[in-house]
């Protein structure tokens, strides 16, 4: 086979692979949020706090879920993983260590920012 023949084909495969590995997280931001009831697993070891008091925590990933609980600034919340919201901004599925309710906040709530691990069931 002609070597530039060869040399073209590689180029274009490793582009494919290239789009590939681009088109990925505009296919995960593109998944559906966590709707009101869902419940992920631990994915993340990682802790956090709110940036502010009276935080609400909900069943889902969108203001129209229900309300479980609070977050208040001093209180510590063991992150389980993140996925985005029907709004468009990402969302924390976290569990209030001093109240012991489990909800998902918006990241933009959160002083660290959230958890960086994506919740899989998500995807």
């Amino acid at each position: 086979m002609n070597p530039r023949l060869l040399a073209a084909v590689a180029l274009t495969a490793a582009s494919l692979l290239t789009l590939g590995a681009v088109a990925a997280p505009a296919a995960a931001a593109a998944a559906p949020h966590a709707p009101c009831g869902s419940r992920p697993g631990d994915h993340d070891s990682d802790t956090g706090n709110t940036n502010t008091n009276s935080v609400r925590m909900r069943t889902g990933s969108s203001t129209s879920c229900n309300i479980l609980g609070q977050a208040q600034r001093a209180d510590r919340l063991n992150y389980y993983c993140y996925t985005r919201g029907n709004d468009g901004a990402t969302w924390s599925y976290a569990r209030n260590e001093r109240t012991g309710v489990a909800g998902w906040i918006r990241d933009d709530l959160l002083a660290d920012g959230g958890s960086f691990v994506w919740c899989p069931e998500y995807s």
